[in-house]
């Protein structure tokens, strides 16, 4: 009886790692699930800007979060959250903003959320396109006390929501910066070139995986 118990402890156990993710991807498999990668290291400072680009690849229509980053007085202190068809949701300090995206046969989505708190600046651009630009939470701080994971939403600092809005698919090419990157920066973003210095960073990344998601190799 005790073996299969063991095994059970094993599988739930977290797998930590840091290395170059180059042309690899986190597979979530399960649909819903209660699955999810936290990121490491949390900033070191307050942020006052940042930028997060991702890439996903996923069927889903209904809704999911891809990057949750919590504190322990707001739980949406930066989320990116694909709320229905058409339709991303950017969080900063519990507040959000819409874009309304076109929805293609399925295909890769990059997305990059930049955000400048002297304006209360907004940019959100996908597969290396910029949208108008929108504004949200001028003169906020958003505090360096993070948890940060990926393919989930917490509703409390470490805690997970729903597992209805749990992301099933494949993510890659996560970033993270502490300023807002220049278009022309976005667009390097999307092509995977050069980028600059980065606080959380996909060819040198820091992770530990909760549950059932693999790192495999990227369908070219």
């Amino acid at each position: 009886m005790w073996v299969p118990f063991l095994l059970f402890l094993a599988f739930l156990s977290a797998i930590s790692a840091q290395e170059d993710l180059s042309r690899k991807v986190f597979f979530f498999r399960n649909e819903p699930s209660e699955d999810y990668v936290i990121l490491k290291p949390q900033p070191e400072e307050p942020l006052q800007n940042f930028t997060i680009c991702l890439r996903s690849y996923t069927d889903l229509t209904r809704p999911y979060g891809l990057f949750s980053y919590a504190t322990p007085s707001e739980d949406n202190e930066i989320l990116i959250f694909k709320s229905k068809p058409g339709e991303y949701r950017v969080f900063v300090g519990g507040e959000y903003v819409s874009f309304k995206v076109s929805e293609d046969p399925i295909n890769w989505e990059h997305i990059c959320f930049g955000w400048e708190s002297a304006t209360g600046t907004v940019e959100f651009w996908m597969n290396g396109k910029p949208w108008p630009r929108k504004g949200l939470k001028k003169g906020y701080t958003v505090s360096a006390d993070a948890f940060i994971l990926l393919g989930q939403e917490q509703d409390h600092y470490g805690g997970l929501a729903d597992s209805y809005n749990s992301f099933s698919g494949e993510l890659t090419d996560v970033y993270m910066w502490d300023f807002l990157l220049s278009p022309h920066k976005m667009r390097s973003a999307y092509q995977d070139l050069q980028l600059p210095r980065c606080t959380l960073g996909w060819k040198n990344l820091q992770y530990e995986i909760k549950g059932d998601v693999t790192v495999k190799t990227r369908l070219r």
